[in-house]
């Protein structure tokens, strides 16, 4: 058993480099957005300062806060293969929770996971323990009082920090506007002297109070001159700021780079146990097993009370596995994306829909501000506007935010965090820098009408990420320390073997989807142009770009239902059913991304297009509404395992549905081609097949009228087929005509003789 017990914490520590990594990536949100989304420095130079805080927060933390040894339980009433047991699914757990997350760029807390799958496993483990009559209780067996003050936490984080975020760059905006450079001058000492003075009481209460080097003298040392530390680092950083302004040095980079590394520094010092710390719990509980002997079952784990003495070359190789992993991780990129893209000034592509709660949030909003501007008198609000004139903003071409709002990002997150750490109060650095991010970006007017309730949504689809970590950190630990309590090694191997598949999966689709997303560059091309005579040409390609893909999904989805149909295959219409529905999200993404890239052409072009360009998007949504509703009728009519079609029926609109594709592959060859030569005998193709379905129509109405009662519910979903088919054939007409005007205005349809064919309803 002990060699077992050995591969165990072995692979402890192979998940912990995973955990290293897939945190690091998580938690780079942190203290790299402001950098990165102000353009202080480019990408490499915010990750050279971010990685040497990381790298020095973790060499000089003292290795692990004992919450991993006895701040959940009491190991005294544990044994050791319990504890295995907990290590090993809180891992498992963490592991792929966190990786979840960072697939989807969500950030959330390592702090809170690690705490819940503590609190969930050991949850498990007491109960286990109460049923075969050890005679305590669940007070005797855990200690939840960690886990109440991570809740409390979550909510005065989310809350006070979106509170003062609003407030402060309220402030900070009223002072310097967003044409700030005429309004440094003599403001920027200060600002710079209470910003770099804002960390340092950060870095010396949050960042450095568990590095090796404090000792107990040291921080009361600090503890008793704090308010004479904070007034001499004032006086002398604001003279500092003022002189490097003189020397045409930005200080406002200077703060931005600043924070950035005090927060990477407080991240890694503070964080590191809840990468590493199971671990080391896990190989000190071995160490002691393996000295002393006895039955791992009854084998009391009383040693994990004592303080944890963490070997420097655990830190140094903690310290080298983040720095690498902050530099090569595409999902720390992602996650970055998500925080960056909520507090963007720019209305660009939205990672999130939109939510009944964020539609009406934005409703009560403008309500507000109506009364507000209502009841203010108007050279007041001409003065606000003139500070927050946006149309001034100094900002780099690709920056989300300008430099005023990067630094009270970072400024105010380290002393937030700084002063609960003060009181007492569990604030968590993640619930912290986003929730002011957010508070920023509100008070910068970043949330315009066009934009607010997809940024709404995204904040609440985050928070609510945050607490799903919680519930499903508990539950999952829960459930694989059951599994493994009670299955023994077997599942314990089982569990490592699917946690590595889980693992290599994961990273597999992450990269082909990361591929996916690389292929949409040019709509970014198109809102980065400065070019108007060139930004048309760009999105005519676009837009056709992203049709051809439609025609092509939809020619192969109409082949499909109806040959499925007429097979009676209930299975390809279940996953034709649920591919339309996925199928209209893309085509309103599509839509909203387009629409913004008019924005960028000249207004004579967008005048001149614009009307083309909405009924080939309306009529490509016509054609996948149509597709719709053949396949919801078709499939509920196979599923109830009715009569199929009758042969002579279902060869009847083979014939029609092999024109249709071909007209469909005749519009995917024109767009591939740009001919419009051919256009005008592609409609005339159109008019005849609608001919054709009415003539169809007309045959099968005279069998409803005459015919067999038992074949009348098929026949029923045989003409809904043949209307559904007949408009879109007109929404397929149609759209080659806005086609070819959305290139040549000029073009004229010549579809010669063709009369006009009625719909079946008036047939």
């Amino acid at each position: 058993m002990e060699t077992l017990f050995l591969c165990v914490v072995i692979f402890l520590f192979v998940l912990a480099v995973f955990d290293l990594s897939v945190g690091v990536s998580n938690d780079a949100v942190n203290f790299m957005n402001s950098a990165v989304g102000s353009r202080a420095a480019s990408f490499k130079r915010v990750l050279i300062v971010a990685s040497i805080g990381v790298f020095i927060g973790a060499a000089m933390s003292n290795g692990m806060m004992d919450i991993a040894r006895h701040g959940i339980f009491r190991p005294e009433h544990f044994s050791f293969y319990d504890l295995i047991c907990i290590f090993m699914a809180v891992m498992v757990t963490d592991i792929i929770l966190l990786d979840i997350f960072n697939s989807l760029g969500m950030p959330t807390s390592t702090t809170v996971s690690m705490v819940f799958e503590l609190l969930g496993a050991a949850f498990v483990v007491s109960l286990i323990k109460m049923a075969g009559g050890i005679g305590l209780g669940l007070d005797q067996l855990l200690n939840t009082e960690k886990a109440l003050s991570v809740i409390i936490g979550i909510f005065l984080s989310v809350a006070i920090a979106f509170f003062f975020g609003t407030v402060v760059q309220f402030i900070s905006r009223l002072i310097f506007s967003f044409n700030y450079r005429s309004n440094l001058k003599w403001k920027i000492g200060i600002f710079g002297g209470v910003c770099i003075t804002a960390i340092v009481y950060f870095l010396l209460l949050k960042g450095a109070k568990d590095m090796s080097f404090m000792t107990p003298e040291v921080k009361e040392w600090i503890s008793r001159n704090t308010a004479l530390i904070l007034a001499g680092s004032l006086v002398f950083f604001a003279v500092l700021m003022q002189l490097l302004y003189i020397c045409k040095v930005n200080v406002l980079k200077v703060i931005v780079l600043t924070g950035t590394f005090s927060l990477a520094v407080a991240f890694a010092g503070n964080d590191l146990v809840n990468f590493i710390g199971v671990p080391l719990s896990g190989l000190a509980s071995y160490q002691d097993y393996v000295a002393n002997g006895g039955d791992a079952h009854g084998f009391a784990m009383s040693s994990l009370n004592g303080p944890a003495n963490t070997p420097v070359y655990f830190l140094i190789g903690a310290g080298v596995i983040m720095v690498v992993s902050l530099a090569t991780s595409k999902k720390g990129r992602n996650v970055t994306k998500t925080e960056i893209g909520l507090g963007s000034r720019h209305s660009g592509d939205e990672m999130f829909g939109s939510s009944r709660i964020a539609r009406r949030l934005v409703r009560w909003a403008l309500s507000l501000l109506g009364w507000v501007r209502r009841v203010t008198p108007l050279r007041v609000r001409r003065w606000f506007n003139s500070r927050f004139n946006t149309d001034e903003a100094i900002v780099d071409n690709d920056a989300a935010f300008d430099l005023i709002r990067g630094s009270v990002n970072l400024v105010l997150a380290g002393a937030l965090i700084a002063f609960g750490t003060s009181l007492k109060l569990p604030l968590s650095t993640t619930f912290v820098t986003f929730m002011v991010a957010m508070g920023t970006s509100l008070a910068d007017r970043a949330w315009g009408r066009e934009s607010a309730v997809f940024r709404i949504t995204g904040v609440i689809s985050v928070i609510g990420g945050w607490f799903l970590t919680a519930g499903a950190a508990f539950i999952g630990a829960g459930l694989i320390v059951a599994a493994m309590h009670y299955g023994g090694q077997w599942v314990m191997i089982l569990l490592a073997v699917l946690t590595v598949g889980i693992i290599i999966r994961s990273n597999v689709r992450f990269g082909k989807k990361a591929e996916a997303d690389n292929g949409d560059a040019m709509f970014q091309a198109i809102l980065a142009t400065q070019d108007k005579a060139q930004a048309w040409p760009m999105l005519l390609m676009y837009i056709t770009e992203q049709q051809h893909k439609f025609m092509t999904y939809a020619e192969q989805t109409f082949s499909d239902v109806t040959t499925a149909f007429a097979g009676d295959n209930s299975k390809v219409l279940g996953k034709a059913e649920s591919a339309l529905a996925r199928q209209k999200v893309v085509l309103k993404n599509a839509r909203r991304k387009e629409t913004l890239c008019l924005q960028q052409i000249s207004r004579e072009t967008a005048i001149e297009k614009s009307a083309w360009f909405y009924l080939s998007n309306n009529c490509c949504m016509g054609i996948l509404y149509n597709l719709r509703r053949i396949t919801e009728v078709c499939r509920e009519h196979v599923d109830n395992n009715f009569l199929p079609l009758p042969a002579r029926y279902a060869a009847e609109y083979g014939d029609i549905r092999a024109r249709i594709c071909d007209v469909f592959n005749s519009t995917i060859a024109l767009m591939r081609s740009d001919d419009l030569g051919s256009i005008n005998a592609i409609r005339r193709s159109c008019d005849e097949i609608k001919d054709s379905i009415s003539d169809a129509y007309h045959r099968v109405h005279e069998h409803l009228r005459d015919g067999d009662a038992s074949t009348m519910a098929v026949l029923y979903v045989y003409v809904n087929m043949l209307q559904e088919t007949q408009e879109m054939v007109s929404s397929l007409r149609k759209y080659l005509r806005a086609f070819a005007k959305l290139r040549d205005s000029d073009f004229r349809s010549r579809a010669a003789g063709a009369p006009r064919v009625a719909p079946l309803a008036d047939a």
